[in-house]
């Protein structure tokens, strides 16, 4: 039978107002160092932004507020920016830092965004929601790969 397991710590801190909840079929922690590692079918969930991954490390601070995230093995996401941008995307991993609010996206990264129609395929991909913008980086022998929905004209349609 598959245990899982809902995390309730964080949720008394203000971190972005918003509610962290993390369901796995294991989870380990250690207050002393501030490291949680959750593992097997790892979802986490805050806000509109959702994470899933093999197993997921939560890194906080004395506060017990959480500065990283680490989620590794087949990792899925959905994000969605200040401005309302919204990404969905795999990688095999996932650095989320939430004070600065970046991820960092490693190996075989596919990182579309929904409602401008774009994609980035890489082996490092950077997006940072605050300021909007999306870095990346091919591998040695793979380039990145941009792809822009490009709609076609209008008036050439009604010809």
């Amino acid at each position: 039978m598959k245990k899982i397991i809902f995390l309730t710590i964080f949720l008394t801190t203000a971190l972005f107002s918003l509610e962290l909840k993390v369901k796995a079929n294991s989870f380990n922690a250690d207050q002393k160092t501030g490291v949680s590692v959750f593992e097997g079918d790892v979802n986490v969930i805050r806000g509109n932004d959702e994470l899933n991954a093999s197993k997921v490390t939560i890194y906080t601070n004395t506060n017990q507020e959480p500065t990283k995230f680490i989620a590794e093995g087949n990792a899925s996401f959905s994000i969605q920016t200040l401005e309302g941008a919204l990404y969905k995307g795999k990688a095999q991993k996932v650095v989320y830092l939430p004070q600065e609010k970046e991820y960092y996206f490693f190996k075989e990264v596919h990182l579309k965004q929904i409602d401008e129609k774009k994609e980035i395929s890489g082996e490092e991909v950077i997006l940072k929601t605050i300021e909007g913008k999306a870095y990346a980086k091919g591998a040695e022998k793979e380039p990145v790969i941009m792809i822009f929905d490009m709609p076609e004209n209008k008036k050439k349609s009604e010809e």
